[in-house]
């Protein structure tokens, strides 16, 4: 995921890779993708699973189904506060 700034929304980035037709090299290509997130769960750098849904807005049209993954901004700032609390 790449933005968590708007509410209920994330901006969220799928990236294919494919082979050029002629000389195989590898190309990505990037969509971007404005999803439903109703309860703001997800963050910058998450690794998320969205699907298609009806049209939400004039830009959702997906909403996301799971966090696969949470991004390494929130694991350190996980330990930063388990290290800070006092034993």
């Amino acid at each position: 995921m790449t933005s968590d700034k708007m509410n209920k929304t994330r901006r969220v980035e799928v990236e294919i890779l494919f082979p050029h037709p002629k000389y195989g090299k590898l190309l990505r290509h990037r969509t971007v993708c404005h999803a439903h997130d109703e309860t703001n769960v997800s963050h910058l750098g998450d690794v998320v699973e969205i699907m298609e849904t009806r049209p939400l807005s004039k830009l959702k049209r997906w909403r996301i189904v799971r966090i696969v993954r949470q991004g390494a901004q929130q694991a350190l700032a996980g330990e930063g506060e388990a290290a800070q609390k006092p034993a």
